[in-house]
């Protein structure tokens, strides 16, 4: 199947390039402690991410590791709007990162260019909300749940169920994300590991692909460190999946990974 292109405010993705999507996290809670960022320092971080290499600079307000602690739908909202008051005007493509219509819905009244939804447009509310926005989408590999498939044929379904979903509510540009991490109990590292080897059978649907490694816990399983020592790990996987089809590469650290990716460009180019 030939492959399409996305246009995320004017910046294409699919076309052979990598775009760098930098993460911003106003959640203490995060599973990655050093990512938080307070309130009055989103602006600040996200035009270093910007001047570093981010293209697309992604910002959410609630930690979906497993056990992680509740928060309100109206909290996390609080946080948003915070945050994207802070980044409007700035002229930074921002993608928002959330699980609910009403938080979406805050969002939308902001300079908002994508959408990350890592429940698969399961939630019909909010998948008319997006298709509704006309803006593109990161959709992540889910049924019902956050990253619930448990074997590699469960990710290629819930691939194809979300790709019928985007077509369903009118999402016609869009990036297909297979859900590496443990985003459920259940899941394990043997799992993602399996998803990075055979990342590359993701093309098949013929869409953008979002490889998100950075600094997870199969990393940790695998070097026996912390989120905080996970970055040469994170690297090694990254410039692993970058031959294999990854379009836009979902990090906590832009300017270690764009030299990986300079780096095995130029390699690459000879």
């Amino acid at each position: 199947m030939a492959r399409t292109t996305c246009t995320v405010n004017k910046k294409t993705i699919g076309d052979g390039s990598v775009t760098l999507m930098g993460v911003i996290n106003c959640s203490p809670e995060s599973f990655f402690s050093a990512s938080y960022v307070p309130p009055g320092q989103v602006r600040e971080r996200a035009m270093e991410m910007a001047g570093a290499g981010a293209a697309i600079i992604d910002l959410g307000a609630r930690s979906t590791a497993p056990g992680s602690p509740p928060l309100s739908v109206a909290d996390e909202k609080s946080r948003m709007e915070s945050a994207l008051s802070s980044l409007d005007g700035t002229g930074l493509t921002v993608s928002v990162d959330t699980l609910h219509p009403e938080v979406l819905e805050a969002c939308l009244s902001h300079e908002v260019h994508a959408i990350n939804d890592i429940s698969g447009l399961s939630n019909p509310a909010y998948s008319a909300l997006a298709g509704d926005s006309g803006l593109p989408v990161f959709a992540m590999a889910s049924r019902s749940l956050p990253g619930d498939a448990l074997s590699f044929g469960e990710t290629l379904s819930n691939l194809s169920l979300v790709a019928g979903r985007c077509e369903e509510y009118g999402i016609r540009a869009y990036v297909l994300d297979p859900g590496i991490g443990r985003w459920v109990p259940e899941r394990t590292a043997a799992l993602d590991i399996e998803l990075c080897r055979r990342f590359s059978e993701f093309r098949a649907f013929g869409k953008p692909l979002l490889a998100a490694v950075s600094r997870k816990s199969f990393i940790g399983e695998i070097t026996g460190r912390p989120p905080e020592g996970r970055l040469p790990g994170s690297l090694a996987v990254t410039t692993l999946l970058l031959p294999a089809g990854a379009d836009v590469v979902r990090t906590h650290d832009v300017g270690p990974t764009l030299d990986a990716v300079r780096s095995w460009m130029a390699v690459k180019s000879g």
